[in-house]
C-alpha cells in the first residue's frame, strides 16, 4: 500500500467523512460511479487450502485500530466501532473459532505501532502502510484490499473514447511527489501530466476546467465525485489501476514478529474468507459500486 494511506494529512480527509453511513447512501446511488466494478481482485488463489494452527493457548487477541480512517475504520453515531476492518476483524475471529478471546481496541493512530510493539495488541488493523522499514520491525499477513488508483474527468471536456488512451494530449492533473504522478508518467507517457502541491488544488482545477482529468488515490475520488464538493462537474472515467510497484502491496493485517501461529492464523482465515465470499460481502457492505 502506498505511505500516503497512513499519512496525517490523508487521514484527515476522511475525517471529514465520519457520516460514513450517508456518504455511503450517495456514493451508492450516484450515476457517476456505477462504472466501477463491484467484484474486488482475489488476493489468494482459489486452489489454496491453508491449514488452521491450534489456537488453544492462545489467551486473547486483541486487535487494534483508530476511529479516524472511515470507511475502514470509525466510531459511527452510537459510539460503536464500525468500518470495513471492524467487520473484517470480526469475521476473521469467528473464523479461527476464537470470537470469545478475540477484543478489538482503538487507539489514536500515532500509538498503534508502539502499542504493538510493546505488547498490549496482538495486530493491528488500520490502513498502515507496508513500507521496508516496517518490515524490520513487523511481521504482515498477506494482503486482503488493493487500492487503486483512478481518473477522473471534468465533464465539459469532449474526450474521444472511454479508456485512458483517449486522454493523450490532454492535461491531467496529478499531485506532485506522489506515486500517482511517477505512476501516471510511466503508464500514460502521452499525456500532459500537469502537478499540483496538494489534493485539494488538482480537485479544483478539475472542477474549473483547468485540466481535462486528474489521476489519484482510488479511495478519495469516489467519495469526492459523488459529493456535494464537485457539484456533479466531473465523473470517474476508464477502470482502476492497480501496481505493486507503484501503490504498494495493500491493506495487510500488522503483527509483531515471533509469533509464527498468529502470523499463519491471519492468512489461513483470510484465505477461508475469500474463498467463501465473506471477504467479498464485507467489502461490498463498505464500497457498494465497488473500488475496481
Amino acid at each position: 500500500m502506498h505511505p500516503m494511506i497512513a499519512s496525517p494529512k490523508i487521514r484527515g480527509f476522511f475525517n471529514l467523512l465520519r457520516l460514513f453511513v450517508v456518504v455511503a447512501g450517495v456514493f451508492a446511488s450516484s450515476s457517476s460511479v456505477s462504472a466501477a466494478g463491484s467484484d474486488m481482485p482475489l488476493t489468494f488463489d482459489a486452489r489454496e487450502r491453508l491449514s488452521r494452527p491450534d489456537l488453544s493457548t492462545v489467551l486473547r487477541v486483541r486487535i487494534l485500530t483508530s476511529v479516524d480512517f472511515p470507511p475502514f475504520n470509525f466510531a459511527d453515531q452510537t459510539g460503536r466501532l464500525s468500518g470495513f476492518n471492524i467487520d473484517l476483524a470480526r469475521e476473521i475471529c469467528t473464523e479461527l473459532q476464537i470470537a470469545a478471546k478475540c477484543q478489538i481496541q482503538a487507539l489514536p493512530f500515532a500509538d498503534l505501532e508502539k502499542t504493538l510493539e510493546g505488547g498490549a495488541g496482538e495486530a493491528v488493523m488500520a490502513g498502515i502502510a507496508v513500507t521496508p522499514e516496517l518490515r524490520k520491525r513487523f511481521a504482515f499477513s498477506r494482503p486482503y484490499l488493493s487500492v487503486p488508483a483512478r481518473f477522473a474527468v471534468n465533464n465539459a471536456a469532449k474526450i474521444n473514447g472511454n479508456t485512458a488512451t483517449a486522454l493523450a494530449g490532454r492535461t491531467v492533473g496529478v499531485v506532485a511527489g506522489t506515486a500517482h504522478e511517477v505512476m501516471l508518467k510511466a503508464f500514460f507517457p502521452k499525456a500532459t501530466a500537469t502537478p499540483f502541491d496538494t489534493f485539494e488544488a488538482m480537485l479544483d482545477a478539475l472542477k474549473t476546467g483547468k485540466v481535462d482529468a486528474v489521476f489519484a488515490d482510488g479511495l478519495r475520488l469516489p467519495f469526492w465525485i459523488a459529493g456535494e464538493a464537485s457539484a456533479k462537474c466531473c465523473a470517474l472515467f476508464d477502470g482502476s489501476y492497480l501496481s505493486e510497484k507503484f501503490l504498494g502491496e495493500g491493506l495487510s493485517v500488522m503483527m509483531r514478529k515471533g509469533d509464527p501461529v498468529l502470523n499463519a492464523a491471519f492468512d489461513q482465515a483470510l484465505n477461508a474468507l475469500s474463498r467463501n465470499g465473506r471477504l467479498q460481502d464485507i467489502y461490498l457492505r463498505y464500497f457498494p459500486n465497488g473500488l475496481y
